[in-house]
C-alpha cells in the first residue's frame, strides 16, 4: 500500500490484511501525550472568547466598550461588542498560526512530528507569559502572536501524529482525540474562567496566565514521546522505525506494514517540490477536498464564532455577567459530549453520515435561533426567560452536532488523505486555511452581527447547505482505510477518476501494475 501513482508509482502491494498488532500501553502513551497537543487550542479559545467579556479586562483595555456594555447591561442589543481592536485581541492569534504553519512544514518533515510539537509547546508558555503580565494592547499583541506561533505548530504536527502512529482499523477514534482534548480545554477554560471573573481586579490575568499549563505539560510530555515510524522511515531511520513500530503494536511480526512504510518513502523520495505537487491533477481531489474545502467550512460553518463570543453572545442577548459565562460552561460541555459520541461512532457509521446528519441538525438550529431573534430580539428590551432558554438549547444542539462532525472531522479526513511525500505540507496547507478563516471570522463576526443582525445566523445556517453537499458529491467514505491507500478511493470515485486518470504520471502507474500482474513480461492487461 505504498504511495501509489500519487507517490511517483510505485506498485501497490496490498498487505493491509496482513498487518498485525494489539493495543499497548506504549501506544496508549503516545497517543495520551500526542493528542493533548489540542488542549492548547481549545483553552485559548475558552480563555479568549471569556476575558473579552470581563468587566476588569475591558476597564483597563477598551474602556469605550466597557461603557456601550453598561449602558445596554440588561438589554439587548447587536452591536453591545463591535470593536475591531478588540476583534483583532482574538484574531491576531490565528494570523501568526497561519503563518507560522509552513515554518512548522519544515520542522515536522526534516526534524520530526515530536520536534513540531515541543516548539508549539515552549511558543504558547511564553504566549501566556506575556499576556498575564500585559500592561497594555502592544503587550496583549505580542502575547496573542507567541500563542498562534504555538498553535501554527502544534495544529500541523498533531493530527498528523495521531494519524500515522494509529493502527488503521481505529485510525479515526484516535485521531479524534486531538478534538477531544481540544473540547476539554475549552471546557476547563469556561470553568477557570466563571471563577477568575469573581477575582477583582486581576482575574482575567490568571485566566491568560494559567496557559502556560498545558504548555508545560505537553513539552515535558514530548521528551518521552516516541517519534511515528512514518516520519523515521521518512528521514532514513529504519532501523529506529522498525523498534518504535514494533514496539507500538506490540509485536515483531510488523513486517507487511513496515514494507509499506518504506515503499511509500522511497516512492516519496521521487518527487520533488511536495507543495507544487498538490497542484497536479492527481493530487486534486486532496487539493481541494482537504487542503481547501474541509478547513474552510469547518470555519465558516460560524462554530468558532460561538466559541470565541459565546459569553459576548449571551449578553448580547441579554443575560447578565455570570449567567453569560455560565452558558458558555453548558455549550462546551456540549462539544466534549459531541466529540465522545464521534469517537465511539466514526469508524462504525463513517465519516460521511457523521457529516450530513450534523449537517441537517445545525441547518435547523441556525434557522430556529435566526427564526426567534428576528421575532423577539434587537428591540432594546430584555428577553424572557423562555425565549432565552430556547435560544441555548437551540445553541446547544447546534454545538453538540459540530462537536461529532466538522469539528473532529475537520482536522482529521484531511490528515487521511495526503500520501507520504506530501503530507506535511498538505497538511500545513490545511492549518493555514483553517486559521486564514478562523480569523476572517473572528475579526468580522461581531461587526456581521451588529449589521447583519439575525441574518448572520440565516447566512452561516446558508453556508452549511453548501458544505453539506460539498460532502455529498466529492468525499468518499475512508472509514477503516489503511492511510497509504486512500488515494485509491479517488481512482474509484465518480468524478475523481476522470480528473486523476488525466495526469501523465498515471499511466505509468498503470504499466507498473500491469507488469506486476503479468509477472514482469508486460503481456498482461490492466
Amino acid at each position: 500500500m505504498a504511495g501509489g501513482f500519487g507517490g511517483g508509482g510505485a506498485a501497490i502491494a496490498g498487505r493491509a490484511e496482513q498487518y498485525e498488532g494489539k493495543i499497548t500501553g506504549y501506544f496508549i502513551l503516545a497517543c495520551i501525550v500526542g493528542s493533548f497537543g489540542g488542549s492548547l487550542f481549545g483553552y485559548d479559545l475558552g480563555v479568549s472568547s471569556g476575558v473579552t467579556a470581563m468587566d476588569d479586562f475591558l476597564i483597563k483595555f477598551f474602556p469605550e466598550v466597557y461603557a456601550r456594555k453598561n449602558a445596554h447591561l440588561k438589554e439587548t442589543d447587536y452591536c453591545k461588542y463591535d470593536n475591531q481592536i478588540l476583534t483583532l485581541f482574538t484574531s491576531s492569534l490565528y494570523f501568526a498560526g497561519l503563518v507560522s504553519t509552513f515554518a512548522a512544514s519544515h520542522v515536522t518533515k526534516r526534524r520530526g512530528r515530536r520536534a513540531s510539537i515541543m516548539v508549539g509547546a515552549v511558543s504558547f508558555f511564553l504566549g501566556g507569559a506575556i499576556n498575564a503580565a500585559a500592561a497594555n494592547i502592544a503587550m496583549l499583541i505580542v502575547g496573542r502572536v507567541l500563542l498562534g506561533v504555538g498553535i501554527g505548530f502544534g495544529n500541523q504536527a498533531v493530527p498528523l501524529y495521531l494519524s500515522e502512529i494509529a493502527p488503521f482499523k481505529i485510525r479515526g477514534a484516535v485521531n479524534q482525540l486531538f478534538q477531544l482534548t481540544t473540547c476539554l480545554g475549552i471546557l476547563v477554560a469556561d470553568v477557570i474562567n466563571y471563577f477568575t471573573d469573581k477575582i477583582h481586579p486581576w482575574g482575567w490575568r490568571l485566566s491568560l496566565g494559567l496557559a502556560m499549563g498545558p504548555a508545560t505539560a505537553i513539552f515535558l510530555g514530548a521528551i518521552f514521546l516516541p517519534e511515528t515510524p512514518n516520519s523515521l522511515v521518512e528521514r532514513g531511520k529504519f532501523d529506529e522505525a522498525r523498534r518504535v513500530l514494533e514496539k507500538v503494536r506490540g509485536t515483531n511480526k510488523v513486517d507487511a506494514e513496515f514494507e509499506d512504510l518504506k515503499e511509500a518513502s522511497e516512492a516519496a523520495r521521487k518527487v520533488d517540490g511536495t507543495f507544487r505537487n498538490l497542484l497536479a491533477l492527481r493530487n486534486r481531489p486532496q487539493l481541494i477536498i482537504g487542503a481547501l474545502g474541509i478547513p474552510a467550512f469547518q470555519q465558516l460553518s460560524g462554530m468558532n464564532s460561538i466559541l470565541f463570543y459565546s459569553p459576548v453572545i449571551f449578553q448580547s442577548l441579554g443575560f447578565g455577567n455570570s449567567a453569560a459565562l455560565y452558558s458558555s460552561i453548558i455549550t462546551g460541555s456540549m462539544l466534549v459530549v459531541g466529540a465522545l459520541v464521534s469517537m465511539v461512532v466514526v469508524d462504525r457509521l463513517g465519516r460521511r453520515f457523521l457529516f450530513i446528519e450534523a449537517g441537517i441538525q445545525m441547518i435547523s438550529s441556525m434557522v430556529v435561533v435566526a427564526v426567534i431573534l428576528a421575532l423577539k430580539f434587537g428591540h432594546g428590551e430584555e428577553l424572557s426567560k423562555g425565549v432565552g432558554t430556547v435560544l441555548v438549547v437551540a445553541i446547544c444542539l447546534f454545538v453538540v452536532a459540530y462537536g461529532w462532525s466538522w469539528g473532529p472531522l475537520g482536522w482529521l479526513v484531511p490528515s487521511e488523505l495526503f500520501p507520504l511525500e506530501m503530507r506535511s505540507a498538505g497538511q500545513s496547507v490545511v492549518v493555514c486555511v483553517n486559521l486564514f478563516w478562523t480569523a476572517a471570522v473572528a475579526q468580522c463576526f461581531l461587526a456581521a452581527m451588529c449589521h447583519l443582525r439575525w441574518g448572520v445566523f440565516i447566512l452561516f445556517a446558508a453556508l452549511i447547505v453548501v458544505m453539506s453537499v460539498f460532502v455529498i458529491l466529492l468525499l468518499p467514505e475512508t472509514k477503516q482505510v489503511p492511510i497509504e491507500e486512500i488515494w485509491m478511493l479517488f481512482d474509484k470515485h465518480w468524478y475523481w477518476k476522470r480528473i486523476v486518470r488525466r495526469d501523465p504520471k498515471y499511466q505509468g502507474h498503470q504499466h507498473e501494475m500491469a507488469l506486476a500482474a503479468a509477472g514482469g513480461d508486460g503481456k498482461s492487461g490492466v
